[in-house]
């Protein structure tokens, strides 16, 4: 079989860089090309679809070594096989394609290896046919040794091509790298993977796909109050068409249709094909530091992932400028969450399929469609000229950028925060393919936990903040009735015993007699489950635990003794518990006590008489804290970023309310704190001059953090009596009462901003801080 180019050119092209992973991703991308064909056509086809690699093995010696790629494709023919490993793009597909046998085939084979055979067999044919190509033996004259081999069975179909006298460095890699192999095919096939009937197999173990860890198509969050409200989904499809075009199929060009010849090298193999935007951009149900953005796939596989170009915006009319990062800003130690998958077939990519053409038209096309041409940033873009940013992605930023616990912002809490480490967890879970946490209902319930234990503690608030009730029980007590709670037995007494219900004494005497586990079962009616403290719970040289715990609703626990306890371990088959937790107990609702500390005081003793440990129970409880409960970890940096998350809601909400009279908010700025505000502006490109900065409230958001305590304590009718905090002020005629109610405000947010500003280690200030961010939330209206 004659070849081109020479041998010498061959082994040129496998000193291009293409990692290990590249060059077998290359090869594998020829077989989907070809499974993609025969599912086009409609037409019915035995065997599957199964790529298969076989890797060097560590225990066979290098010289024996080989990578082998096969597949139960069509197969092809002696004309079609010699077309298909000569180096070269004419013969190929170059848009509707994955790889390109050809220019690609050579170089990863050159790359990985100095000999590969390829043999291929068509249903029907006698044998199998293929050609060997060693580079050391080819000569000038461009003839590769045909070979052929015998066919079991004549229904056979498929390609395989073998690899050996592997590259040393590469070899090592492979013989290494299988899971790992595994996982960047996972990643990258994802789509193709998830979408078509297409199987693939590294080392006798299958490719699963990795899907995107994402809120399902029902959720949303409402931006915005009043008339101006909008609901914004947390999954947004994408499919926007545009007018055909004729592609050279030489050079790659892409025109307008009707030309006849292509305007960049007159070729007249132009062909029609459509251009297209389509997939979705979403949320993720965790923040992550690397995997968040977009991946950008052609014909199915991903060519960029967690791709953040979206996230950058740079003047235009400045294109030497700095590219300003908009996404993620607030809490960006914790990372992003705003994540994608975006089709672009008719955009152009580079040869090793790691990146788009960027300077191409069709590229610059998709990210303006997609992001929108002007900021993110709604201040930016306003002092930028721009309108506001209603593209698919500004939709989603101005929405989901913050990552405050709750319904607001679609954050899972725990009732004083957000848990971003346990949502990890459970997205590793989701990632493991554990059933229970496919949907996306773990991180739903703990979104609504936290709502609904932030309404307790605003009840809680409010009603330690009303004036003492009259003693009910006294009056009644007074008026001759008994005790209320009593009455019904006082009623009894009256009457003989030998009167009273056969049906009362049922129930008593069934009540007697109530086993453990009918009182369990009967605790589990009562209770519902806690998201964010159901977990395995232990460590690896104790064992672990699966405990879902769960809140009692009006029922009082009592533990095996009937004895009142405020949290109950259930043992059970497996490694599993039920932890019950009574939040009525006065543990918690006179000695303040955490729920968490006490659940694993409890799950502490458990694994210590099972693992017969030596450690004590304080050291196993803070051990165990550590390990299973991260987010209450006193990190200064985390507690500081939280606490400057909270002020930009804060900063927001006080500003709108001063945009009637901005210039009396500014008059309270020191001459120190408007120099402060004017270098925050001017560094994120708000501002190019300072002459009129007060005529508007946007300095409120970005003036330095304790001046939000002056302007409050300044001026508190502007924002008290529901406006940004609940407290009475205005609606109040003591002035004693305004003192307190403004204290208490001024008190919370005087904590908060004061971390924001200044750094501590000491874990006393940062306990006192962080109570004082949940006080504070509490003291926030409705809509903050």
């Amino acid at each position: 079989m004659k070849i081109t180019p020479s041998a010498r050119i061959l082994r040129m092209l496998g000193e291009i860089e293409f990692d290990p992973w590249q060059c077998v991703a290359e090869l594998i991308d020829n077989s989907f090309d070809d499974f993609t064909e025969i599912v086009r056509s409609g037409d019915p086809w035995a065997g599957g679809f199964k790529v298969s690699v076989t890797l060097p093995s560590l225990t066979v010696r290098s010289s024996e070594a080989q990578v082998v790629i096969s597949d139960t494709g069509r197969g092809m023919s002696y004309e079609t096989l010699e077309r298909a490993v000569s180096a070269g793009w004419s013969s190929n597909d170059r848009f509707d394609k994955l790889g390109l046998f050809g220019m690609g085939f050579n170089v990863a084979t050159a790359r990985l290896g100095r000999r590969t055979r390829v043999l291929t067999t068509r249903p029907g044919d006698a044998e199998w046919i293929g050609v060997e190509i060693d580079l050391d033996r080819i000569g000038d004259d461009f003839e590769a040794e045909d070979i052929a081999e015998p066919k079991a069975d004549p229904n056979d179909h498929g390609t395989r091509i073998e690899i050996s006298r592997l590259h040393g460095e590469r070899a090592d890699w492979l013989r290494r790298n299988a899971t790992g192999l595994r996982k960047i095919l996972g990643r990258t096939y994802a789509w193709l993977l998830d979408e078509r009937p297409f199987e693939l197999w590294v080392q006798g173990q299958r490719v699963r796909p990795r899907r995107h860890c994402r809120w399902g198509e029902e959720r949303y969050v409402t931006y915005g109050s009043g008339a101006k409200a909008e609901r914004v989904p947390a999954y947004i499809e994408i499919d926007q068409k545009y007018e055909d075009a004729e592609a050279c199929q030489d050079c790659g060009n892409w025109q307008a249709p009707g030309l006849g010849k292509c305007g960049q090298c007159q070729s007249e193999r132009l062909a029609p094909r459509a251009r297209r935007i389509h997939g979705w951009l979403g949320v993720q149900r965790h923040l992550d530091k690397r995997e968040f953005g977009i991946d950008f796939l052609r014909n199915g596989r991903k060519v960029l992932q967690w791709d953040k170009r979206l996230f950058d915006w740079q003047d235009p009319n400045d294109p030497t400028g700095a590219v300003d990062t908009e996404y993620p800003i607030e809490l960006a130690n914790q990372g992003g969450r705003l994540i994608g998958e975006i089709h672009l077939d008719h955009v152009p990519v580079t040869y090793q399929k790691n990146a788009f053409e960027y300077s191409s038209g069709s590229w610059r096309g998709a990210v303006e469609f997609l992001r929108g041409a002007g900021p993110l940033q709604p201040e930016k873009a306003k002092k930028a000229g721009y309108p506001e940013n209603d593209s698919h992605l500004g939709q989603l930023y101005k929405a989901y950028r913050r990552n405050a616990a709750g319904a607001r912002c679609l954050i899972p809490g725990d009732g004083k925060g957000p848990i971003h480490e346990e949502t990890r967890r459970w997205a590793q879970r989701f990632h493991a393919e554990d059933q229970d946490y496919q949907s996306d209902q773990h991180w739903w319930d703990a979104v609504i936990e936290h709502e609904e234990q932030n309404k307790r503690s605003k009840l809680e608030t409010a009603r330690q903040g009303t004036p003492t009730l009259p003693d009910e029980d006294a009056i009644v007590e007074a008026l001759g009735f008994g005790d209320r709670n009593d009455s019904a037995s006082a009623g009894a007494s009256e009457t003989p015993s030998s009167a009273a219900p056969a049906s009362e004494e049922r129930e008593n005497e069934k009540a007697s007699k109530e086993t453990y586990q009918e009182r369990v079962d009967r605790y589990r009616l009562d209770s519902a489950t806690v998201p964010n403290l159901s977990r395995d719970f232990g460590l690896p040289k104790l064992g672990f635990l699966g405990v879902e715990t769960r809140r009692m609703a009006a029922t009082r626990l009592q533990d095996s003794d009937d004895q009142p306890t405020p949290v109950l371990l259930v043992q059970e088959q497996g490694g599993k518990a039920t932890a019950f937790i009574d939040p009525s107990h006065e543990v918690f609702t006179k000695l303040a006590a955490e729920e968490s500390d006490l659940l694993l005081l409890e799950i502490a003793a458990s694994l210590k008489v099972k693992a017969a440990s030596g450690l004590s129970h304080s050291e196993l409880v803070a051990e165990l804290r550590a390990e299973c409960l991260p987010d209450t970890a006193l990190d200064p940096d985390r507690v500081a970023a939280e606490a400057r998350e909270l002020l930009v809601v804060v900063r927001e909400r006080m500003a709108a309310c001063v945009d009637e009279d901005p210039e009396r908010a500014f008059q309270f700025l020191t001459p120190d704190e408007l120099t402060a505000t004017e270098n925050e502006m001017i560094a994120q490109g708000l501002v190019t001059h300072t002459e009129k900065l007060g005529s508007t409230s946007e300095f409120i958001q970005h003036a330095p953090s304790l001046f939000l305590v002056k302007l409050l304590e300044g001026w508190p009718e502007a924002f008290m009596d529901g406006k940004v905090f609940n407290g009475a002020y205005a609606t109040v005629s003591s002035p004693s009462a305004r003192r307190i109610s403004l204290a208490t405000a001024v008190g919370y947010l005087n904590d908060v901003a004061t971390l924001a500003s200044f750094t501590t280690k000491n874990s006393l200030r940062l306990q006192r801080t962080r109570l004082s961010m949940r006080l504070l939330m509490d003291e926030l209206a409705e809509g903050a």
